[in-house]
């Protein structure tokens, strides 16, 4: 089998017409369907030898793709999730159909991944805030339709976790050897992630050809919200960080049990988190 489709029905933007264009489009011989948490990864690792695995899902997909990849496939992010980061950040449309035509005509780009506690990643991984975020949409579900809360469900579910914590988030973890942070965002990418059309470049500066970037403030209080903005918009700020680039391994030790994320992927509470870079990993297609 030279080419295959792996494809997540549950995933915000699929529908079986989308999946019926999408496949033509990329002229695969196989389409095989998810049908439970971590099915993907199952299908990836049974398709040894496939030379094009393609993948129509959101970044839980990915990520699940992404840790059972056959060895030699070049992969290919079919966007069909409602923010569908990884994709983006390799510069995909973000129309399906569209997305699809780029891969099916697409060359091969060696990228790294990251690793979390051994959970592969491929733009972000997190501990704390970022990870209870994701928890607290998770915790909403999704409407009828299986779609997941919009982007202003979000930005009310930010404003909630800020209440949660009255508008406070002291040190809570030690990133070995550059001091404590009140949490920890690293990165495989630059953009993180996305808001609607907005990217949220936290860090500044992560690539796909290098290591790992890590982003923590010290301390960060209501108070430090317009500094937060500053640096979304500017990537300067008096705030006082931890930042880390380009490293190959990093150690997180956490003063209590905190949440840890990756690819927006709720992977629960930890003490430690041992965070690597795969250098040279995975061909992706671009």
């Amino acid at each position: 089998m030279r080419s295959a489709l792996i494809v997540n029905p549950q995933a915000s933007k699929v529908t079986e017409p989308l999946v019926e264009r999408v496949a033509g489009t990329l002229g695969v011989e196989h389409v095989l369907r998810t049908e439970h948490g971590g099915h993907a990864t199952e299908l990836a690792r049974s398709l040894e030898g496939v030379e094009r695995l393609y993948v129509f899902s959101g970044d839980g997909g990915f990520n699940e793709v992404l840790n059972g990849a056959p060895r030699g496939a070049a992969l290919g992010f079919v966007p069909g999730g409602g923010t569908s980061v990884l994709p983006r950040a390799l510069g995909l449309p973000r129309d399906p159909v569209e997305a699809a035509r780029r891969l099916a005509a697409g060359q091969p780009r060696r990228i790294s991944v990251g690793r979390a506690n051994g959970r592969r990643f491929g733009f972000s991984a997190g501990v704390g805030l970022d990870a209870e975020l994701i928890r607290r949409m998770d915790a909403r579900g999704r409407d009828a339709a299986g779609k997941r809360p919009g982007d202003l469900v979000f930005v009310w579910t930010v404003l909630q976790a800020l209440l949660a914590h009255r508008g406070r988030f002291a040190p809570a973890l030690e990133v070995a050897g550059h001091g404590s942070a009140a949490f920890a965002l690293v990165a495989n990418s630059d953009p993180y992630t996305y808001i609607g059309r907005l990217p949220l470049r936290l860090p500044r500066g992560a690539s796909f050809e290098e290591g790992l970037d890590l982003l923590g403030p010290r301390d960060f209080r209501a108070r430090d919200l317009a500094g937060a903005i500053r640096y979304l918009l500017t990537g300067r700020t008096r705030i006082p960080l931890v930042t880390l680039h380009d490293q190959d391994r990093i150690e997180i030790r956490c003063f209590a049990p905190l949440p840890l994320q990756v690819d927006g992927e709720d992977l629960g509470d930890v003490d430690e988190v041992v965070v690597e870079a795969e250098r040279g990993a995975v061909d992706v297609l671009v």
